[in-house]
């Protein structure tokens, strides 16, 4: 390759690498078994969980428990994040959420089925 597609990289400590564009094809195999939304839901689950956990004089928790205050806007109002959270814990078929989220043990469990293959849709998490 010509050194016009050669450049330098600070984090690789000065050595040259090659940048090149992948094709569709290529990332398909990179991520064939990576399921995105399986993924990010299963992060959010675990944030919510850490949050949950936090002590009550954490910044964080107070936004999380707080609701803001502000003008409606016409129309159906937009789900929030937690919302989305809770609608795949409904999915899921959770109970009682929040009392298992102050539980390591528990959460894990929910966590892991939420990690499993196709993701938590119409999985009933008991344990």
């Amino acid at each position: 390759m010509g050194e016009e597609n050669k450049k330098r990289n600070t984090r690789t400590g000065g050595r040259a690498r090659i940048w090149r564009i992948i094709t569709d094809q290529e990332l398909t195999e990179i991520y064939k078994d990576l399921d995105i939304v399986a993924d990010i839901k299963k992060k959010s689950l675990e944030w919510v969980g850490h949050v949950a956990r936090m002590g009550q004089g954490r910044t964080v928790k107070k936004i999380y428990e707080s609701k803001a205050e502000r003008c409606r806007r016409r129309g159906r109002p937009r789900l929030g994040w937690l919302e989305d959270v809770e609608k795949d814990l409904r999915e899921m078929r959770v109970k009682r959420w929040r009392q298992k989220a102050v539980d390591r043990e528990e959460w894990a469990f929910v966590i892991k089925a939420a990690k499993t293959p196709g993701g938590p849709q119409g999985r009933a998490v008991t344990k």
